[in-house]
C-alpha cells in the first residue's frame, strides 16, 4: 500500500494577538494529501487563526508549520511558493474580493504567479465554466449576490490549482439554495484530489462529507477521528457546543431499545439507517 503523503504539519503553534487574546496555545495537527477534513469548534476556538498560519498570512510566535515536510520560508519568494500550494477562501467574500470585475478578480492571483496571459486566460475560462460563473463573469463584483461572491472567491483560489484548499465557513450567511451549491463545489474539489480543510458548524454535513473531524477548543485540538466516532462522544460534543447529528441520535436510540445492534457500523446517511431498519423488518418498529 502506498504511504500517504503529509501535506501539512503544525507543531506546537502559539499565537497571541496584540490585544492579548491567546488564539493558539500549543496546537498540533497533521493533514494527509487528499484528505477531507472538517474543522469544528466554537467561535474563538482558534480555527480561523490556524488557517491564516497555513499560507503564511500569520507567522507563529512559537512552533512551526511544514508544507510537504518543509518549514514555511517567510521571505517573499518563500511565501509565493507556499501560496501556490495552499489557498484560503475567507468566510466573508468582502475580505477577499477587490477587483472591478469578476473576470479581473479571478485573473489577478494567477497572473501574479508568473503564468502567461494566454495560459491564465485558459485557466480562468475553465474555472468560470466549472463553477457556473459564466452568466455574471463580466459584472462588477460589488453587484453580485452573496452566493455569487462566494463562488467567485472560491474561483480566485481554484484557478491557481492549489494542492490544499482551506474554506472558512463557506456556506455561512447563504440561503439554503446557495449553501447546497457551495456544498456541491466543495465535493467537486475533493473529487479532483485536492486536499480540503473546511471549517463548519454543520455536524450533519461534516458527518456525511469528511474523512476526519478535528475539534478545536481554546486554541488546541481536543479531539479528532472518524466523524461517526467523534459525534458519538458526549464529552467532546459538550466541550465544543456541538449537537449529535440526527441520524446518529436515532441510531443510538434504536440500539438502546434493542431494535438495532450496537455492533453495527454507525450510519452517516439516513439511507444507511433505513437499510439497517429494513433488514430487521419494519414491523418490529
Amino acid at each position: 500500500m502506498e504511504r500517504k503523503r503529509t501535506i501539512v504539519r503544525a507543531e506546537d503553534l502559539h499565537y497571541t494577538y496584540e490585544d492579548g487574546t491567546q488564539a493558539l496555545k500549543g496546537l498540533d495537527l497533521t493533514v494527509q494529501k487528499g484528505e477531507k477534513v472538517a474543522v469544528m469548534g466554537a467561535n474563538g476556538s482558534g480555527k480561523s487563526t490556524f488557517f491564516l498560519h497555513l499560507n503564511g498570512i500569520l507567522k507563529p510566535q512559537k512552533g512551526r508549520i511544514l508544507i510537504d515536510e518543509t518549514p514555511i520560508d517567510y521571505s517573499r519568494k518563500g511565501l509565493l511558493q507556499v501560496r501556490k500550494k495552499v489557498g484560503i477562501v475567507f468566510q466573508n467574500p468582502e475580505d477577499q474580493l477587490f477587483s472591478a470585475s469578476v473576470r479581473q478578480e479571478i485573473s489577478f492571483g494567477i497572473l501574479n504567479l508568473g503564468v502567461s496571459e494566454k495560459e491564465a486566460e485558459e485557466k480562468v475560462d475553465r474555472v468560470i465554466e466549472e463553477l457556473g460563473i459564466t452568466p455574471f463573469a463580466h459584472k462588477p463584483t460589488h453587484f453580485l449576490s452573496g452566493g455569487e461572491k462566494k463562488r467567485v472567491s472560491i474561483a480566485d483560489i481554484l484557478v491557481m490549482e492549489p494542492e490544499l484548499m482551506i474554506l472558512d465557513e463557506p456556506a455561512a450567511t447563504l440561503d439554503p439554495k446557495h449553501a447546497r451549491m457551495i456544498d456541491g463545489i466543495v465535493d467537486q474539489l475533493s473529487g479532483k484530489g485536492i486536499t480540503v480543510l473546511l471549517s463548519t458548524h454543520d455536524a450533519e454535513r461534516a458527518l456525511i462529507w469528511a474523512d476526519r473531524v478535528v475539534l478545536f477548543d481554546d486554541g488546541k485540538v481536543i479531539g479528532q477521528g472518524h466523524p461517526e466516532d467523534i459525534f458519538r462522544s458526549e464529552e467532546l460534543l459538550r466541550q465544543t457546543n456541538l449537537e449529535k447529528p440526527a441520524v446518529l441520535r436515532i441510531f443510538d436510540t434504536l440500539c438502546e431499545e434493542g431494535i438495532l445492534d450496537h455492533k453495527l457500523r454507525p450510519p452517516r446517511r439516513v439511507e444507511e439507517l433505513m437499510g439497517y431498519i429494513r433488514e430487521k423488518g419494519i414491523k418490529q418498529l
